[in-house]
């Protein structure tokens, strides 16, 4: 890279550490641990990790991480730590030492200057579209990822829709719909969905905060892989996000395979973004 290249870079960086401080604090708070902030989900939803302080630029220890990971027992919370390496790249020798385990995900992002591509064409019967907080397709787009998550990957896989039934009939009552919803609401979330039947079988989200947005949680159902469904949710939600103002969108890819997908829709990498947990 040359010096502006650089300099833009770590500009881009920088706003993504004031959005990974700011995105969960509409709903959790926010513990302090020194050099490491954990944040603490309140109501349903994902359960949110521990990561570097914003601002803080002292050293971080095993001893820091081992800290939090106490508190995360005590919570009973997963023992989840998430950051970009080339911000805070102590952080992983630390990680390590307190005996986690770090996973690398290529983090990617589109700026304001790229076009936004085209809606791909979708499969005969299938309907792209923003999901509404009434919307029938809100259970299934919220249970889909979960279901994509447990059999991670691009190959098609067993889990079908009689999987995505009962998946959703496991949402009821819990909680965690409404809690979309609420979100959809507020603006604070976006949901698209590829749906076919009445039914998501590929559902993904961006969070909105100022002129940044993440997109997050795109999960296809096992047996629908292979049908461009991920990439279609994906530029669907990079629409929705731009059309909000959000001038950088940006996004962590499961693996290299799930990033050369990505970048066909003009996502480029900018860094490495590390989740350090338990080993399995």
């Amino acid at each position: 890279m040359n010096p502006a290249q650089l300099d833009d870079r770590r500009e881009l960086l920088a706003r993504l550490e004031q959005y990974y401080d700011a995105v969960p604090r509409s709903g959790a708070r926010a513990e302090d641990f020194g050099p490491l902030t954990l944040f603490v989900r309140e109501g349903q939803g994902w359960p949110f990790y521990a990561r570097p302080a914003l601002g803080r630029s002292g050293e971080v220890t095993a001893g820091d991480v081992a800290r939090v990971r106490a508190r995360q027992r005590e919570l009973g919370i997963p023992e989840s730590f998430e950051w970009v390496a080339e911000t805070t790249p102590a952080l992983r020798a630390a990680a390590e030492e307190a005996g986690l385990t770090v996973h690398e995900h290529p983090l990617m992002a589109i700026g304001p200057d790229a076009p936004v591509p085209a809606l791909p064409e979708m499969p005969a019967g299938m309907e792209l579209r923003t999901v509404g907080p009434g919307d029938p397709v809100l259970p299934s787009a919220v249970a889909v990822p979960h279901l994509a998550f447990a059999d991670p990957g691009t190959g098609v896989g067993v889990a079908g829709t009689a999987e995505l039934r009962e998946a959703v009939r496991g949402l009821a009552g819990d909680g965690s719909v409404e809690h979309v919803a609420a979100r959809v609401v507020a603006g604070l979330t976006v949901v698209a969905a590829a749906v076919e039947d009445g039914v998501a079988l590929c559902a993904g989200q961006h969070q909105p905060v100022g002129a940044v947005s993440e997109i997050v949680g795109v999960g296809t159902l096992p047996a629908a892989r292979r049908r461009g469904l991920g990439l279609a949710v994906t530029a669907a939600l990079l629409a929705d996000a731009r059309s909000r103002g959000a001038g950088t969108v940006f996004l962590s890819a499961g693996d290299e395979d799930v990033a050369r997908i990505y970048a066909r829709l003009g996502f480029r990498r900018v860094a490495t973004a590390l989740i350090a947990e338990p080993a399995a």
